[in-house]
């Protein structure tokens, strides 16, 4: 289900108790060439067929982040007028331009985990380059050129020190998936 529809595990409940437990292998090809957005209908669609199942979308305050303005104020740099927008995260940064706030908390979400939800009020696109040293760094670095880096800021303090921005740890508005109903599939 993360795959088919891009949700993190947090954020799927319910359902049987044996969803939790069994690993399926799912084997299946595309009858042409297909892009990431055909390859998801498909699996959503297997979901369907094989496991019949059922869901619904509903709106729940989990714990997650507030992406807030710190005290220093904003620091990224906004984006020129009608520029290209893209974004590249990477182990340890993140590079982005004609960036907004909430696809900043998206991205932010994808790094941390948990729901990340914009409450910058924040209007426009902007540019910038965040670099942070990852918990798993900090904790055990592999080698003496990981050991300088380990002393870098943690992704929260990044987050003040580069950008002006703050993540703070509330209840926040996130989209979960409620399974209604799933059942074992039959084998080939």
């Amino acid at each position: 289900m993360r795959g088919a529809y891009g949700v993190e595990e947090p954020r799927i409940l319910g359902g049987p108790k044996w969803l939790d437990e069994a690993r399926y292998n799912i084997e299946a090809k595309a009858a042409g060439p297909a892009g990431d957005s055909d390859l998801e209908m498909m699996l959503q669609s297997l979901l369907a067929e094989r496991f019949k199942l059922a869901f619904h979308r509903e709106r729940r305050a989990l714990s997650g982040y507030a992406l807030v303005v710190g005290k220093s104020r904003l620091k990224a740099k906004p984006s020129e007028p009608d520029a290209d927008s893209w974004t590249r995260l990477r182990w340890g940064s993140l590079e982005a331009a004609g960036c907004t706030m909430a696809h900043l908390a998206l991205k932010l979400s994808e790094v941390l985990h948990l729901p990340v939800a914009d409450f910058t009020a924040v209007p426009g696109e902007f540019d910038f380059k965040l670099e942070w040293t990852s918990d798993d760094m900090r904790a055990t670095p592999p080698s003496t050129a990981a050991l300088d880096a380990a002393s870098g800021p943690s992704i929260f303090e990044a987050m003040e020190e580069q950008l002006g921005l703050k993540l703070e740890s509330r209840k926040v508005p996130a989209e979960v998936l409620v399974i209604d109903h799933a059942e074992k599939p039959s084998e080939d």
